[in-house]
């Protein structure tokens, strides 16, 4: 039995009935609905993440729509928020790249089409020291964020471990640039360097304490059935080759060189154990687990590294 066919929400159609923030914020969770919106890139449902569109619209504190749902809306408000509902449920923009910023564990980063939105659950890693029982924090003076995209990750390295200078690593210049602008909006760039070039090449005779690394690595497969959302990230950032572990070979073979006799390797691959584990099938590392993922980020000694 095929499912009942419902009115699709028609912006202009309702236009004349939309006043509030109320109004909006339940327009923009419908239309959401309707598109079969996907949700990654800061929030899990089309509730918050309507909420989250309209408040950042309306330049009202992102945390208080509580104390704004029934204030009434100028016309050019109402049509400024139609027009940013279209952008995310029929061009399907990652909010983040609507908004230009991105929120990660209490931290707003400048986010778009430069670099991927960010996160990474490697973040509540690095901010809960989480690595404590491998890795002593006092003894962490370098850390490379390799594929540091926006340098998100490079910034929570920076403020876990004060003492340490950090180094952020990739290969898109139009990337780095966008890094380079997070940086100094947290106000670190006495703190962390960014070099640009082809994974660890441009780090010859560098050593680290710990190497932090969230790769392109989504197999092809995947890639072929990525939501819309997702491709408007740059492919370059996701794509990881037939297996999702080409660009993670490289790195494994070439980490040992760039890591301190302790140093460590902490390797996001997302969903793909089954590839990792088949392509690594002797490597020995340590899965940490997140709030909001399992198994999916290995922690990897420097003579782990060096056996395979």
């Amino acid at each position: 039995m095929s499912a009942p066919l419902r009115p699709q929400p028609d912006d202009q159609a309702v236009r004349v009935h939309l006043r509030t923030v109320r109004d909006l914020w339940r327009h923009a969770v419908s239309r959401m609905r309707a598109a079969d919106a996907f949700f990654g890139h800061g929030t899990s449902n089309a509730t918050d993440e309507a909420a989250w569109l309209v408040l950042w619209g309306l330049y009202l504190p992102l945390d208080r729509l509580d104390d704004f749902l029934d204030a009434a809306l100028s016309d050019q408000e109402i049509d400024g928020l139609l027009q940013l509902i279209a952008r995310r449920c029929d061009d399907r923009e990652p909010l983040a790249y609507i908004t230009g910023e991105a929120w990660l564990r209490g931290l707003r980063f400048l986010s778009d089409e430069r670099a991927l939105v960010p996160r990474s659950p490697v973040a509540e890693l690095l901010e809960t020291d989480a690595l404590a029982p491998w890795l002593d924090s006092d003894q962490v003076s370098q850390i490379l964020d390799l594929c540091t995209g926006g340098g998100s990750l490079a910034i929570f390295a920076a403020l876990a471990y004060p003492q340490a200078q950090v180094v952020g690593a990739d290969l898109s210049p139009e990337a780095l640039t966008l890094a380079t602008e997070n940086i100094a909006l947290h106000e670190l760039q006495d703190r962390i360097r960014l070099v640009q070039g082809d994974l660890l090449e441009p780090l010859q005779g560098e050593r680290f304490d710990l190497i932090v690394c969230n790769p392109p690595y989504v197999n092809s497969q995947s890639m072929d059935a990525l939501p819309t959302e997702y491709r408007h990230e740059p492919r370059k950032a996701l794509a990881g080759g037939v297996d999702g572990m080409d660009l993670v070979r490289r790195i494994l073979q070439s980490a040992p060189e760039h890591l301190h006799q302790r140093g460590m390797l902490l390797l996001e691959i997302g969903h793909e154990i089954d590839h990792f584990e088949a392509a690594f099938p002797r490597l020995e590392c340590a899965w940490l687990s997140t709030d909001e993922a399992d198994r999916q980020i290995a922690l990897i000694s420097r003579d782990a590294l060096g056996s395979l």
